[in-house]
């Protein structure tokens, strides 16, 4: 893995140093705005609307993630505030998400333009710029899953942390026998990537239906039901010790309320329009 790429000694800004993480995220920053670019062209609409999306979802997305985080830790937090809310970790995707969704749906109303049009021509964006990012979480060895025997493991000794069997047992309650010293580094279930394998498939189906004579915003939902399914899957391999409801994590009950509401939306959206009353008959 490559967590760190270069490291900058500047000469007021001191050291800087640049990882991959940060490089695929600005990547997947990029290839939003430059799925939304195309579209908007191809639609006939304003090309400078992907730049507005685009702030917004920077400003969103990462004022989002932040507070999703300092919340989901919050007694870390009352212990060391300034650490916790400015921290390079903490880039939490539903937070994200949420944040990103307000501050883009705020950067779209300021200019009139139709949401529901928008939202359909972000979808694709997001599916693929999601894959970007996860790959910049794999190169520096973040959000992986849990040991396996299996050829698809992959061990993390650089990641952030690293994948030794002390890091599984104390920060993501994973049972490893008593044998396995706590120095072990164990080979994982490469979540990161599975993550990347279905949000590219995702890309691909919502890119093949894009061009639909759909209603404004059924892609959008469509994309919210597989975002839904792909996260609530690999949460299952993922190494995480937070069961929200039963055996399901937080991530995994949010997923399943996504799925609801894309399916709800999807179904709402093929209804034919109700028949407009008939006009009364004149006196």
């Amino acid at each position: 893995m490559y967590p760190e790429l270069i490291t900058l000694d500047l000469p007021v800004l001191g050291t800087i140093t640049i990882t991959s993480f940060g490089v695929m995220m600005a990547l997947s920053f990029l290839t939003g705005f430059w799925i939304v670019r195309l579209e908007l062209l191809r639609k006939g609409m304003d090309e400078e609307l992907a730049g507005d999306v685009l702030m917004g979802a920077i400003v969103g997305g990462i004022g989002g993630a932040k507070v999703y985080y300092v919340l989901l830790n919050w007694p870390q937090t009352v212990q060391d505030p300034f650490g916790m809310l400015f921290s390079r970790a903490g880039l939490v995707w539903y937070g994200g998400f949420i944040g990103g969704a307000i501050g883009v749906s705020l950067a779209i109303h300021r200019r009139k333009a139709p949401i529901p049009v928008l939202a359909d021509i972000c979808a694709p964006a997001l599916a693929l710029a999601y894959a970007v990012g996860r790959m910049g979480c794999f190169l520096v060895g973040d959000d992986y899953g849990r040991p396996t025997d299996s050829w698809v493991g992959i061990a993390f000794p650089n990641g952030s942390p690293p994948s030794t069997a002390g890091n599984l047992r104390r920060m993501f309650g994973v049972s490893i026998p008593e044998s396995v010293p706590d120095t072990a580094v164990l080979a994982v279930h490469p979540t990161q990537l599975y993550e990347i394998g279905m949000s590219l498939l995702i890309f691909a189906i919502l890119w093949r239906l894009r061009r639909e004579p759909w209603k404004a915003g059924r892609l959008f939902s469509l994309w919210l039901a597989l975002a839904g399914v792909e996260r609530l899957i690999v949460e299952f391999f993922r190494a995480k010790d937070d069961r929200f409801f039963g055996p399901l994590t937080l991530a995994q009950v949010i997923s399943l309320c996504l799925v609801a509401v894309g399916i709800a939306w999807m179904t709402r959206l093929r209804r034919p329009p109700e028949p407009a009353d008939p006009a009364p008959a004149s006196q």
